[in-house]
């Protein structure tokens, strides 16, 4: 059981066993000890809790699977669509924000997804005119535990199925065997969030290194998927501008520019509560010393130069890299894009459209009028 080192103990909760993926699930980490649970929250201050990251935890999901990004008043979201598969991660990155948003422990696994697929399939259907961009990559790493959880096999042949529909797997992981075992490939993108080698090191805690990620980015390619990157969030540190740089200069030398659906781009923001729990949890990070300020979507952000400065940095780096490679700001204002990038989508339906288009002709879309 090296490959899930980290895990101490599996939670059943309660119904969930009746499901074929929770069998699978069992049987793919069998030696770790197995105990029923039932579901819980954390308890007491948030900033004392235990995430515990060593427990994976597989119940049934009661609530909506398929949601649209929430998004915030005054910033451009991306129109993106979140199926909920679980929450959390074995990773321990300090800046995370579900340290503060997530109110329940270990690394939850909705085991009744693969059952309710179909009317997920009968969500995209009904509109066949639209470009579904879904991702399982918002409340939880998509591959980190896939050999475990098979998220690849459940979700990759399902998508098959739905012409007007593209699967993103986000994720930080290296190891990508059980969707390189899939044949299919279609209308499916593979994302690595990537940052600064020096960030990588030093504040995400478990993760694989740029390189090990850049490397597993070109094994995809290599078998015909389509590849995304995602540099969110940027952080400013000492020798930020040659660190970035560095990884940059590794993608040009790991990954092909071709098939390259986007590259995002976004600053650090977090929730005010989410302060106290990263100084409690990792005391010795440094992602706190830049300078914030409350912004009109209540999350703390670096003052609007700042922002500017480093967004037009990476486009600079990224466009020598590749000018067609889908770059787009995730959660700015339409002035930052204008100041940064030199144009902008205008609003979340313009951001929407744009990476629409960027599916349609990677893919080959033709969607039903």
């Amino acid at each position: 059981m090296k490959k899930f080192a980290g895990l101490r103990r599996v939670v059943v909760e309660n119904g969930a066993e009746r499901y074929g993926h929770c069998r699978r699930i069992l049987e793919n980490t069998r030696g770790i000890p197995v105990e029923p649970g039932e579901e819980r929250s954390l308890k007491g201050n948030s900033k004392d809790m235990d995430m515990e990251k060593g427990v994976l935890r597989l119940l049934a999901y009661p609530g909506e699977l398929l949601k649209p990004c929430p998004g915030t008043n005054g910033y451009i979201c991306c129109g993106y669509q979140i199926l909920n598969t679980g929450t959390n991660c074995p990773m321990d990155c300090s800046y995370c924000v579900l340290q503060a948003y997530v109110n329940q422990p270990s690394l939850r696994v909705y085991v009744n997804v693969e059952e309710r697929l179909q009317e997920i399939g009968r969500i995209i259907d009904g509109q066949p005119q639209k470009v579904f961009r879904i991702g399982t990559g918002e409340f939880a790493d998509s591959l980190a535990l896939d050999s475990a959880l098979e998220w690849s096999r459940v979700l990759v042949p399902f998508i098959q199925n739905h012409g007007n529909a593209v699967l993103e797997f986000k994720t930080k992981a290296a190891r990508g065997e059980g969707l390189l075992g899939i044949e299919a490939r279609d209308r499916v993108v593979v994302s690595w969030s990537l940052n600064s080698p020096i960030i990588a090191s030093k504040e995400e805690h478990g993760a694989p290194t740029i390189q090990k990620r850049l490397e597993a980015a070109r094994r995809c390619q290599d078998e015909g998927f389509a590849v995304g990157f995602h540099f969110d969030p940027l952080i400013e540190h000492p020798g930020w501008k040659d660190s970035y740089r560095r990884t940059v200069e590794l993608i040009d030398k790991y990954v092909s520019p071709n098939r390259i659906l986007w590259v995002s781009l976004g600053c650090l923001r977090f929730m005010p509560s989410l302060k106290p729990i990263i100084r409690k949890r990792h005391p010795g990070s440094g992602v706190l010393r830049g300078e914030f300020i409350l912004a009109m979507d209540g999350k703390m952000r670096y003052f609007k130069p700042v922002r500017v400065e480093m967004y037009r940095f990476m486009r600079d780096c990224l466009m020598d890299w590749n000018s067609d490679c889908g770059l787009y700001l995730c959660m700015e204002s339409d002035e930052v894009w204008e100041a940064s990038l030199g144009w902008s989508p205008k609003d979340t339906e313009g951001l929407a459209a744009y990476l629409d288009q960027r599916a349609k002709k990677v893919f080959h879309l033709a969607l039903d009028s």
